[in-house]
């Protein structure tokens, strides 16, 4: 008699958000690819990377606040981002202790902290301890996976109303 093998599919931690409903942004991988571009749901659905020096807001030097481009969760001040050299937008320190969440990423072959927003748990980039003072800490950031809110006006760069 052979018994019977179940295959069971491993939630995420999103998916089970979405069935259990935790409080978070619950939103279908449809409804997501819907809403972003493809490449915007590449990087944030798929845990992708843009390449270094491609996006605009590595040189952005206005002031304003960094949002999720998938649910507008505010998560970098302008006053936190620095020139890192190496090509992402780079802040020493997320806006708020709960706006980003961590997760240890073994890919690539080396041991790494992935980044992603707390509300909607988007793929953002990774942290790493080589950062200016006072934190210490590079968070290393896709521009694709941010929108930007300038002070200069008063809608962001999806020409969403700031909070």
């Amino acid at each position: 008699m052979h018994a019977e093998w179940k295959v069971f599919h491993t939630m995420s931690k999103a998916e089970k958000n979405e069935k259990t409903g935790s409080g978070q942004t619950a939103t279908s991988k449809a409804e997501w690819r819907e809403k972003l571009s493809p490449e915007a749901f590449h990087i944030t659905r798929e845990h992708g990377t843009e390449r270094a020096f491609s996006h605009p807001y590595n040189a952005e030097k206005r002031d304003g606040m960094y949002r999720c481009v998938c649910c507008n969760a505010r998560l970098f001040a302008s006053g936190t981002k620095f020139d890192s050299g190496t090509g992402w937008p780079s802040f020493y320190a997320p806006h708020g202790e709960k706006a980003v969440g961590e997760q240890d990423d073994q890919s690539l072959f080396r041991r790494r902290t992935e980044v992603h927003c707390a509300k909607c748990e988007a793929h953002l980039g990774h942290v790493f301890p080589d950062g200016p003072e006072p934190t210490g800490a590079r968070y290393c950031i896709n521009g694709v996976a941010l929108a930007f809110d300038s002070e200069d006006d008063n809608s962001d760069t999806n020409g969403n109303e700031p909070e």
